[in-house]
């Protein structure tokens, strides 16, 4: 199975400005996240981004990189503009690596790619993992996804999905016995003429209530495929905070 990795990598990130190049013991975190890409078996790997300078310390450790516009909204614009400016045909898989995981496991750009590949009637898979917390289930960053019983998306939200009555209605500050609440973990693989569909498409109103893009496609009626995570997903960097944990977590590697 041939599949495609694309690291959007934007430099003004709103909480963290400058992150693709925030250092990692003497790394650059695009780079170690370039380097767990490398892993995972795919034939072609390309960083986007729309800042010289990430560019150019991207092509000094010797990714293969694309210069994008820098008006997109979404990684997921950035990756069409890529698919167009790289030629890449419209049945190839494309996995969506977030330059901020510098710790994703290899092992999950294969899983979500090879899932994607395994069902040629849908056109975009992703991952969860198991919650087993109430303070994650109620975290409005964590993303809770249901599941229809062939694994495919029913809705993703930022509040409690669902909503268990019985348990709740008595002590939210306990799980409920009959359901098991998932994580939606971010990381996509979609066929290359799927994105090009997706943004041609507006911002649809529940997206646009929830911030997650991911909706659009549920909205549209497409399928979302979503697999139970092979392994821990790892720590993503969105603040100061998460940096400061990653750096103690690879301070062995």
């Amino acid at each position: 199975m041939a599949f495609t990795v694309i690291i959007p990598a934007r430099f003004e990130s709103s909480r963290l400005p400058g992150k693709p190049l925030m250092d990692i013991h003497g790394k650059p975190m695009i780079q170690w996240t370039w380097l767990q890409a490398k892993k995972s078996g795919a034939d072609r790997i390309i960083i986007a981004t729309e800042n010289a300078e990430v560019a150019r310390v991207c092509e000094g450790f010797g990714a293969e990189v694309c210069l994008t516009g820098n008006h997109h909204t979404s990684g997921t614009e950035r990756i069409a503009e890529v698919i167009d400016l790289a030629h890449i045909q419209g049945d190839d898989i494309i996995v969506n690596v977030q330059g901020d995981e510098p710790m994703l496991p290899p092992e999950l750009i294969h899983q979500v790619a090879d899932g994607l590949s395994d069902h040629p009637e849908i056109s975009m898979a992703t991952l969860c993992e198991t919650i087993d917390d109430m303070e994650t289930v109620f975290n409005p960053h964590a993303v809770k996804v249901c599941r229809d019983v062939a694994n495919r998306a029913i809705n993703f939200s930022r509040a409690p999905l669902p909503w268990s009555r019985d348990t709740f209605v008595e002590d939210v500050k306990t799980l409920p016995e009959n359901w098991a609440y998932k994580r939606h973990i971010g990381l996509y693989a979609y066929r290359a003429g799927f994105v090009k569909q997706y943004v041609s498409w507006p911002e649809c109103d529940l997206e646009h209530v929830e911030k997650l893009e991911q909706l659009r496609v549920l909205w549209h009626g497409e399928k979302i495929l979503v697999l139970d995570a092979l392994c821990d997903a790892g720590v993503g960097v969105d603040t100061q905070a998460d940096l400061e944990r990653v750096r103690v977590l690879l301070s062995n590697v």
